[in-house]
């Protein structure tokens, strides 16, 4: 007797929900549970940029002590090093043991580590390294989630629909990076566990939700986990993670840390153990990373021109947020402490870009393919990141607005389409540990482009910046050697204060100085003014740099995605790869007796396909 035909009071609610992935609906209830999971990573991932100031005052802990340097980066970029390291290794977990199954208990991990954010009792230190090894475990849960969400809607969908469901799902995933900010700004001022603590009902209700109504709709590939692959991958990437985090600090006498012994055997050795992986990897029977799917054009070409995306978008946001909270804002009349929500509102036109081109440029890939969108959206991309190097510091938003939206447009329209077509070119038992393969490039060109905007912006500090501090602070009469002394500090502490929404003028001079100072030159330092206006040039001339480079990731991403070909499933570029349909025959959701004779591309025929009725067959 079938789990179908046994008697109903026998079964449990969950076994009894098996028979919700034969309703036609079933897909769309994968893409409403994947995306408010999707949705919940993401929006930790940014909520606490916003938050950090209110955070570290909590715990008490200075983030711009010398000493304290390395917590504020590990809060800031821990939770993204262990997604990228881990979304592999659970991307072939979910192929071997379910999806469904592993996308589960990412659920049910992110709402532990979330409760458990919010609890510490401890300060100083010891509340800093609470707060990083649970946000390493969010990390853990947000890797299940981005691993197998993906694959979860590959399989539920068909191939003529894949392209608007993965649109609205990454649309989501971009959207709550931004979406996190807003949060951050309304709940931080509140309470700064609150920032931890608003994904706890959304966890809760997404895992019951999860665990009752998904179920896998592949078959389980029997394998055995590569322990050496994962090893040696986790250790290559962490490596040069690690260094990148500890790249941004200065180093002995050097603005930054890219010099040090240190950072560069974890650099050099990092790359080298991940050549040493790829070649474990082709001689390994069962790999944890198919490197032989790189033989598939589509997916190689999708995947480099994702990474270069995401060198060109990841560091932005941190860049627009100190632009805003850090300059703008406070020299229009806003107070230090009502910045980071105004920065975040400020940048909802960029959200807005991203929610209006995602599903439709997705919708329409389904139909003519990924190429001309994806292509089209990095080349405006590019051009959006041209026409912001030419704006001011002191910006009109109106024209600040409009560039946001047409860079969110242009992201929105290459995002979907290019996740669609790196999917459709899977073969099916592949598309759990291909999807964590496409997200690692995703997540770790993120942290990289973190470290190459900052390294940038600091140049361009280092270079302009001394001279300002110090003829900025004797006109205010600050002492000469005073004067000096701060204007030779390492400009990565500034760009901090400024990202954090800090004035920290107060605390380089020292209150014995600023007391013996006239009272009307120690109120305009220590204002909300002097600072932004004293930076304010400086910061123009590394906004002029990480544009730049931002423009150029762009452009090569369009030639990258313009290489990947027409329209395109795994059947097309592979004959031995089975349909949908063959799949769902292999299964044994459709019978021999079924109608099977293929219909022409455009026609309005219909099949079943793993107990989903869909519209025409894709070609």
């Amino acid at each position: 007797m079938t789990r179908s035909q046994a008697p109903q009071g026998r079964l449990s609610v969950r076994e009894r929900s098996f028979r919700i992935t034969e309703h036609p609906h079933y897909k769309w209830i994968v893409l409403s549970n994947t995306t408010l999971g999707i949705l919940m990573a993401t929006i930790n991932s940014s909520i606490v940029l916003i938050s950090l100031p209110e955070i570290f005052n909590g715990i008490k802990l200075n983030p711009l002590s010398p000493q304290n340097t390395s917590y504020f980066l590990w809060v800031l970029m821990g939770y993204l090093v262990v997604t990228a390291v881990m979304v592999v290794s659970f991307g072939r977990l979910g192929d071997m043991y379910g999806r469904a199954r592993m996308y589960n208990m990412g659920f049910a991990t992110f709402t532990i580590f979330s409760i458990l954010l919010s609890v510490t009792w401890m300060h100083g230190s010891a509340g800093a390294l609470w707060l990083i090894g649970m946000r390493l475990g969010q990390g853990l849960g947000g890797a299940l989630l981005f691993a197998n969400s993906a694959a979860l809607l590959t399989d539920a969908f068909p191939s003529n629909q894949r392209g608007l469901a993965l649109g609205i799902n990454n649309v989501a995933a971009i959207a709550g990076s931004f979406l996190g900010l807003i949060m951050g700004g309304l709940l931080a001022p509140i309470s700064w566990r609150a920032v931890f603590l608003v994904s706890v009902p959304f966890g809760l209700i997404g895992t019951v939700w999860a665990y009752i109504v998904l179920h896998d709709l592949g078959k389980k590939a029997k394998a055995h986990i590569d322990v050496i692959g994962n090893i040696v991958f986790a250790v290559g990437l962490i490596a040069i993670l690690v260094g990148i985090t500890y790249g941004l600090q200065p180093y002995g006498g050097h603005t930054m840390g890219w010099t040090s012994p240190w950072v560069l055997v974890e650099l050099i050795g990092g790359v080298l153990t991940l050549v040493a992986f790829v070649a474990i990897e082709r001689k390994r029977p069962e790999p944890m990373m198919n490197v032989r799917l790189f033989k598939i054009r589509p997916y190689t070409a999708g995947n480099v021109a994702s990474l270069l995306a995401s060198l060109g978008r990841g560091g932005m946001m941190f860049i627009l947020i100190i632009w805003l909270q850090g300059i703008w804002l406070p020299e229009h009349g806003y107070s230090y402490s009502s910045t980071p929500l105004w920065a975040g509102i400020y940048l909802v036109p960029l959200t807005i870009g991203f929610l209006a081109a995602g599903p439709i440029s997705g919708y329409l890939s389904d139909r003519f393919g990924a190429r001309p969108f994806a292509t089209g959206g990095m080349v405006i991309a590019a051009l959006s990141f041209v026409l912001l190097i030419y704006l001011p510091v002191d910006f009109a938003y109106p024209v600040f607005a409009a560039l946001l939206l047409l860079n969110g447009l242009a992201m929105g329209l290459f995002a979907s389409p290019n996740r669609a077509g790196i999917m459709n070119s899977l073969p099916v038992n592949e598309r759990g540990v291909g999807a964590g393969m496409a997200a690692t490039f995703q997540n770790s060109a993120m942290v990289l482009s973190i470290g190459v905007f900052f390294t940038l912006m600091i140049f361009g500090l280092q270079a302009y910046l001394p001279h300002a501090l110090l003829t900025g602070l004797t006109h205010q009469h600050v002492p000469v050697a005073v004067a000096k002394g701060i204007s030779v500090l390492p400009p990565v502490s500034l760009l901090f204060a400024a990202f954090l929404g800090y004035n920290p003028i107060a605390k380089l001079i020292g209150p014995a100085v600023l007391g013996k100072l006239p009272p009307t030159n120690a109120r305009y330092l220590t204002g909300r003014y002097y600072f932004p206006h004293l930076i304010s040039h400086p910061f123009g001339h590394g906004l002029t740099e990480a544009f730049i480079f931002a423009a150029g990731a762009c452009l090569v991403a369009a030639v990258a995605s313009w290489l990947r070909g027409g329209k395109y499933t795994a059947s097309d570029i592979d004959p031995d790869s089975p349909t949908d349909e063959q799949y769902a025959r292999e299964l044994g959701v459709i019978h021999d007796d079924a109608p099977t004779k293929a219909a022409p591309l455009g026609s309005k025929t219909t099949i079943t396909t793993a107990g989903r009725v869909d519209g025409p067959i894709a070609d």
